[in-house]
């Protein structure tokens, strides 16, 4: 009798055990606040192996994550096939965090949803009931991991996006690396400020700013009266009230008042908006100007969502530079960083749309002072050979010279390189530099070039980037300048330069640039990214 109670207690000692074990199966989360941030908190690794088999079954059983089946085998193989989304209480605090993201995508510029949110879903809400095994729901985890990461921190392929003649190098993202830090350190901070241009961040808090704006349904469109021609200061009318509100939302001007009289305070807020987004400032209200004004949020949301992708292709290695040149094509601007700290800003003239000028990235080298321009055969071809045709005194009256076969123009004012150029050699041909045509920077729109780009400040630009070197002063520069001889300054540290095209912009005072698409490149770009949803 006392074996058979025996018997009793240890089968119901089973039962216990395999309930309690079902019931884990069933809902294998222990349930904590999310990590906004996408932290771990991960204090020790899985001794929990799987079969590695499961792996292919896997994928057949998901075919729409085929796609990561490599990666994730990568991924485990150098985890001996342990399980790595569990620990002794559960699913770990990084997967309820990444959990959380990946249903926010849309905070992320992304319109896109897991293949499987689904069985996600049963993984982490308690009203869903769970149909994953432990090893399932570690593997559809990390499959999640990939899709989240591939979404915010890769953005489209490399292939697609050199097709699109984005040449500028782009980051290299492990996805086994990445992972790998963020289980293996407790206090490892955001990840996406590891692997994401710090741009990219600017712009995400802007996007969420419009998406309110957005839901107010304050952006209305401002009344364009087509007799009027121009609004002066001191003018009333309804639409003048409505431009101030509208002025009022995107911040340019702090207090709303409603008057519909054109004052002081709006000419101010006005000029603001101009140079904000690339405008020559006025003091007037044009029709061209409400134009601007009423394009609807709806784009200028959808143009912020296509320069954060931009900015994913693009290291944050590259602010580290201890010098930098950035060149932003839309924006007509050069900015010279020395230390994270744009040293110097200034105008240029960049490719009209017929001779784009390239995005790409070089080291420039050295520097040309009163340089010879030589000049490309397409030049030669279109414009000096009609132009002898009809002028055998051109080349004189142009400065230029035959120079073995070629054709190039002398050192001098009259120069189209301008007095100094600064070299980055790439196949590309294209490189920075003066030129006699000052009066093109005053121009709103700055698209008149070949391809290279024009600098407004090369002077400037010479002596910030010579400004530690004793043997180039501001005075031996402008000495070299204007010596009508050419001659080279080679530079002891080479500078990353970098040409870019961002449309959305925020700037150091935390405001929002919007720029025109010179080269209607956005459009193209938003519907690669509807595509690739």
């Amino acid at each position: 009798m006392q074996k058979f109670y025996l018997l009793l207690t240890s089968i119901a000692i089973l039962v216990s055990v395999l309930t309690t074990s079902c019931g884990r199966h069933k809902r294998p989360l222990a349930k904590s606040a999310l990590d906004p941030h996408l932290q771990g908190s991960i204090n020790q690794r899985s001794n929990l192996p799987f079969d590695s088999v499961l792996i292919i079954v896997f994928f057949q059983s998901y075919p729409e994550l085929k796609k990561y089946q490599e990666d994730v085998t990568s991924i485990y193989r150098e985890q001996k096939f342990n399980h790595i989304w569990f620990d002794n209480k559960g699913v770990v605090e990084f997967g309820n965090a990444l959990y959380n993201k990946s249903k926010n995508l849309e905070l992320e510029g992304i319109s896109s949803v897991f293949p499987y949110q689904d069985k996600i879903n049963g993984v982490f809400e308690d009203e869903i009931e769970n149909q994953l095994t432990k090893t399932e729901t570690e593997l559809m985890l990390t499959s999640l991991f990939l899709y989240y990461s591939d979404k915010v921190y890769k953005g489209l392929d490399e292939k697609t996006t050199s097709a699109m003649g984005w040449l500028l190098p782009r980051k290299q993202l492990s996805y086994n690396n990445l992972l790998d830090s963020l289980l293996t350190n407790s206090d490892t901070s955001n990840p996406g400020e590891k692997v994401l241009f710090g741009q990219y961040f600017k712009l995400r808090a802007v996007l969420q700013q419009y998406r309110e704006i957005e839901k107010t349904g304050l952006w209305k469109p401002i009344d364009l009266d087509p007799k009027v021609k121009v609004y002066k200061r001191g003018d009333t009318a309804q639409a003048i009230r409505q431009i101030r509100e509208r002025l009022f939302i995107t911040g340019d001007i702090k207090k709303n008042d409603s008057s519909n009289r054109f004052d002081t305070e709006l000419v101010a807020a006005i000029k603001n908006y101009q140079l904000r987004n690339g405008k020559n400032p006025t003091s007037t209200i044009t029709p061209k100007l409400i134009n601007e004004l009423n394009v609807p949020i709806g784009e200028l949301i959808m143009q912020i969502m296509v320069n954060m992708e931009r900015c994913r292709w693009i290291s944050p290695e590259i602010v580290d530079a201890k010098e930098m040149i950035f060149v932003n094509i839309p924006s007509y601007k050069l900015n010279f960083y020395r230390n994270g700290i744009s040293e110097l800003e200034s105008p240029v003239v960049v490719g009209k749309n017929i001779t784009k000028t390239v995005i790409f990235g070089g080291k420039m080298s050295y520097i040309v002072f009163s340089p010879y321009w030589n000049l490309p055969q397409s030049i030669i071809n279109k414009e000096v050979k009609p132009g002898l045709a009809k002028d055998p005194n051109y080349l004189v009256s142009h400065d230029m010279e035959w120079n073995n076969g070629q054709v190039r123009q002398k050192p001098g004012k009259k120069n189209s390189l301008g007095l100094v150029k600064f070299m980055f050699p790439n196949s590309n041909d294209i490189y920075l530099h003066d030129t006699p045509s000052k009066s093109l920077f005053d121009r709103e729109s700055r698209a008149f070039s070949h391809g290279c780009v024009r600098v407004g400040k090369a002077r400037d630009l010479a002596i910030s980037i010579l400004k530690d070197d004793p043997d180039w002063t501001p005075k031996k520069i402008d000495a070299a300048m204007h010596a009508n001889k050419e001659s080279i300054c080679l530079l002891k540290n080479k500078i990353p330069v970098y040409i870019g095209y961002f449309t959305a912009w925020v700037n150091e005072k935390g405001e929002i640039e919007f720029y025109d698409d010179i080269y209607e490149r956005d459009e193209n770009l938003a519907n690669l990214m509807i595509d690739n949803q």
